[in-house]
């Protein structure tokens, strides 16, 4: 008799099956999904809440740029900004997770584009401007591809290496308190207060302080996805008060409002879907910068935007492989060579479609925190960011308030790394220490590093362990002492 014979339908599922297996399997072995402990699920979640965090961007860029016009009154289109910061961000972040395979994302770093605005633009055109981050990005692909910049890591003490963690937790903890309106400048007096005047009346303040309770509690709970839930929540709550309140922005030029938003107003928009307009891009000059204000003062400024990018983009990947659990007992992190790469190429590309440099983001760190632990959430943030080209109208719904509340969270975690330093030795503790406080109070990851670096280093050699000391760690040190007199010395040059 013969056998039963399967019907073909049946063999046709058989193989389909087989073939999903396959294309996940595949997936999970380019991504190292399993092998990291996560799974597709995490990932997605990972890469939706980054992006989410980090979804300001595409708004705050362009009013960061737009808002300065260069040495010949020229200035940036907003919503040519708007459609390039999406495209350099996407593209850039989609091309680390597939490179580097890490869960970090990229977009326009804040501390560089407010340089160009602020005080590059002051002495050369846009395009110039422009032209000086793209050779600032080369230089940091050659640093990459050569292994300068992974031995320069390498030459960093452990302690250093996880205060530089710590430093970033408190850092972007104080971004999210800033950005909330939970701490403000005093008009006289310390720095900073706690809201207005000492009191926390403003209503999205209070709705950040609903949104970090709400997440807090979440992940106490380990609720999936807790820190995307909060957002969300905080968000419809947001868009429900500004219907009944009606309140402007803070920073409104025509009538700001004290008790209003940071960045936007959550409304719902009156149409979602907007055409990009890629018109800057390709809009820069190289060399022009050296014929208008010299050679001199181009190297300055380029070193200037180099240290910033180099350092800054260094300490945030180490920050967040260490929350993410991917550190190596050395500090390194896997594929650190093409993470480096990749990061100076998002200077070029920042540069040639005039979106300023781009860089790791610190405000990934939400989505690690939420699972992700593989370059797919990259890849995942990085569409997201692409597609957002397109949804600008809908993105500005999102307030800062509520990414502000997730980055609080985030930098509590990453303090907690703190307990493996070990403290006892005042060598240690010192630099450890100007480390950590320098990143909040000097709003700078980079400047932090810099003093830590130049501290541990003269704390040995003055107690007699100079010999201790990398000998890469003398140079950086250095080269920070160039750019912390940076000013100084272009003044006694130029005289």
């Amino acid at each position: 008799m013969a056998g039963k014979q399967r019907h073909p339908m049946a063999a046709t599922n058989v193989r389909t099956e087989q073939q999903s297996t396959d294309k996940r399997s595949a997936l999970d072995r380019f991504f190292e999904i399993t092998a990291r402990g996560s799974t597709v699920k995490q990932e997605l979640r990972g890469g939706l809440v980054a992006f989410v965090a980090m979804a300001y961007i595409v708004v705050l860029n362009p009013q960061i740029l737009g808002a300065a016009t260069d040495v010949e009154g020229n200035g940036l289109d907003f919503g040519q900004l708007t459609a390039v910061t999406g495209l350099v961000a996407g593209s850039i972040t989609v091309l680390f997770g597939l490179v580097a395979r890490l869960p970090f994302s990229l977009a326009a770093g804040l501390g560089m584009n407010s340089f160009l605005a602020v005080s590059v633009v002051h002495d050369v055109t846009w395009p110039e401007a422009m032209g000086l981050v793209i050779i600032n990005g080369v230089i940091i692909v050659f640093l990459g591809a050569t292994g300068v910049r992974t031995a320069i890591f390498h030459a960093v003490p452990a302690p250093l290496k996880t205060a530089i963690t710590v430093g970033i937790g408190l850092f972007i903890a104080f971004i999210g308190f800033v950005n909330s309106g939970f701490v403000t400048r005093t008009p006289d007096g310390p720095p900073v207060q706690l809201g207005q005047g000492g009191s926390i009346t403003a209503l999205p303040t209070i709705i950040f302080v609903f949104a970090l309770l709400l997440i807090g509690v979440l992940v106490v709970r380990r609720v999936p996805g807790g820190i995307l839930i909060g957002m969300v929540v905080a968000t419809v709550v947001s868009i429900i008060v500004q219907a009944i309140a009606h309140l402007g922005t803070v920073g409104d030029p025509k009538n700001p409002d004290p008790q209003g938003w940071n960045l936007s107003a959550p409304e719902l928009p009156s149409h979602i879907v907007a055409l990009p307009d890629f018109g800057l891009v390709g809009q820069f000059d190289l060399f022009g910068s050296i014929q208008r204000v010299g050679m001199l003062s181009v190297v300055m400024l380029v070193f200037t935007l180099l240290f910033t990018n180099f350092f800054d983009a260094m300490g945030t990947m180490t920050g967040l492989a260490g929350n993410a659990g991917l550190s190596r007992p050395d500090g390194t992190f896997p594929r650190i060579r093409q993470a480096f790469i990749v990061e100076g190429i998002g200077a070029i590309g920042g540069g040639a479609a005039s979106a300023s440099s781009n860089t790791v983001f610190v405000d990934s760190a939400a989505g690690v925190a939420e699972g992700a632990r593989t370059g797919l959430a990259a890849c995942v943030s990085g569409g997201l960011f692409l597609v957002s080209m397109f949804f600008t109208p809908l993105i500005e719904v999102i307030p800062m308030e509520a990414g502000a509340a997730a980055l609080v969270i985030v930098g509590a975690m990453m303090v907690i790394q703190i307990q493996d330093i070990e403290m006892k030795d005042f060598r240690v503790s010192l630099p450890v220490f100007l480390t950590i406080v320098s990143m909040p109070l000097t709003y700078s990851i980079a400047n932090g590093i810099g003093v830590g670096f130049i501290s541990w280093a003269l704390i040995h050699v003055l107690t007699g362990r100079g010999k201790r000391v990398h000998w890469l760690m003398w140079v950086v040190s250095a080269g920070f002492l160039l750019y912390f007199t940076r000013d100084g010395i272009t003044a006694m040059l130029g005289g």
